[in-house]
């Protein structure tokens, strides 16, 4: 990450505490009880929170276990067998897309092949139409008899120069009976106009069929996708949750102890309510915040006959008051983003959207063909290789590849920084202080600083 904690984050995105430094209002308590759970400390504050009317996000949620310890044996095979089965997913992903590549490449050659049969039918089209079909049927079809071909007998045998030549102008067996050719070219002329002729017939309805049917299945590969990308988000998440963040020389964290470290970070946030004085001055909205940093240190103690452990130890929990405006949480919430606390997926979105999109494209040509002549909107139609990837997540639909202007946070005016801040700094602090204060008295912390 870009930041060691939120606290250090909010002091670089919002303009005001750049120069305060200070939030408005720090209280630190510690509950150490190693034979009591922890998980009561966490839900109690956040229940309270929530209770006083804030909109709570958890922000950071990060854990290690010592490895010498029963939990990270345990965890870590959890995570393996995750890590195994969404790999295994994503090679099934890797496969489908392989063909749909390949669909949609033979697609493109079908419909370029059928475009000149289409042009059969128009009148000045028709000869450039024949012609073209006739370069296929030599290089496709004649070309297997070997050097019984029509390009390799005029081009490596005696007397048979204008064969090729002849073949292009001949239009039918009457008109092969036209050219000026000697008896032995000419025999050999009229028979490939026959076959040429007889494959020109057949050979559309082939091709018309093909291209029905490997449309269907380019349908069906797609609907496969989908299921497949349903079916790994959940493991490729779930794995990247089970990550265990790295302590480095954190003296809590001793490899061979029964030692677990969990960080927890929680924001409320809850817009302040102005006078109607001050709420009729055009300005833009402020919010009292509580950031609340929870550190535990634990001993996991597997719970009897169950799968499951139960935590307790030592839980440090710090309160602070923030005050930001709308334009600041916004830029918090992008910083955020930038950071590697975001959704694993986030880390291939990038490289492949665009060329998803692409992709897509060429699909909606071929699947939606019938729905042109309707002229609907096939934009509409969901795309599952995309929504692997979070595509339609994201606000209007936008791919991570469109450049978004980073947020920029407006100096404040006058009202805002003489009336708006002081007043709904003022409530957050109180506000906070009562989170610290109803919580250390309802537990009889030890201490508190």
């Amino acid at each position: 990450m870009a930041f060691t904690s939120v606290d250090g984050l909010i002091k670089e995105v919002s303009p005001y505490y750049k120069k305060k430094g200070a939030p408005e209002g720090e209280h630190k308590l510690v509950y150490d009880a190693v034979s009591e759970s922890l998980e009561p400390v966490y839900f109690w504050i956040l229940d309270l929170m929530e209770d006083m009317g804030f909109s709570v996000e958890k922000l950071i949620d990060n854990f290690s276990s010592a490895p010498g310890s029963g939990h990270f044996g345990e965890l870590g095979q959890r995570t393996t067998i995750l890590q195994q089965q969404g790999t295994k997913i994503l090679g099934d992903i890797n496969n489908v897309m392989r063909s749909i590549l390949n669909l949609v490449y033979d697609l493109k050659e079908f419909k370029i092949r059928l475009g000149a049969y289409d042009d059969l039918n128009s009148p000045g089209k028709r000869e450039a139409a024949i012609l073209s079909l006739k370069q296929i049927w030599m290089d496709k079809v004649d070309i297997n008899k070997g050097n019984s071909s029509i390009k390799a007998m005029a081009l490596g045998q005696a007397g048979f120069v204008t064969l090729i030549d002849a073949f292009l102008v001949a239009k039918d067996e009457k008109d092969a009976e036209k050219i000026d050719l000697n008896d032995r070219v000419k025999r050999l002329l009229i028979s490939r106009i026959q076959e040429f002729n007889l494959w020109l017939n057949q050979s559309e309805n082939e091709l018309r069929k093909r291209y029905e049917i490997e449309k269907s299945y380019l349908k069906s590969q797609v609907n496969s996708l989908k299921i497949y990308s349903r079916w790994a988000k959940p493991y490729l998440k779930a794995a990247q949750q089970l990550e265990q963040k790295e302590q480095g020389k954190n003296p809590d964290f001793v490899k061979t102890f029964d030692t677990i470290i969990l960080e927890l970070t929680l924001l409320g946030k809850a817009q302040v309510s102005l006078s109607p004085e001050l709420s009729a001055l055009k300005s833009r909205k402020y919010y009292k915040c509580v950031l609340v940093d929870f550190y535990f240190r634990g001993i996991p103690r597997k719970i009897a006959q169950q799968s499951h452990y139960a935590f307790g130890g030592r839980a440090e929990v710090t309160f602070r008051a923030y005050t930001l405006n709308e334009e600041e949480l916004a830029k918090l919430n992008e910083e955020m983003n930038k950071s590697d606390l975001t959704d694993v997926l986030s880390l291939i979105d990038g490289s492949t959207t665009e060329s998803l999109e692409q992709l897509q494209a060429d699909i909606n040509s071929f699947l939606d063909e019938k729905k042109e002549d309707k002229k609907e909107d096939s934009s509409k139609d969901v795309n599952p290789i995309l929504a692997l990837f979070g595509y339609y997540e994201k606000k209007g639909g936008k791919s991570s590849g469109d450049k978004k202007k980073p947020i920029e946070v407006a100096k404040e005016n006058f009202v805002e920084r003489e009336h708006l801040r002081p007043f709904a700094a003022e409530e957050a602090t109180k506000i906070t202080y009562d989170i610290f204060d109803y919580f250390k008295k309802a537990h009889d912390m030890a201490s508190y600083t």
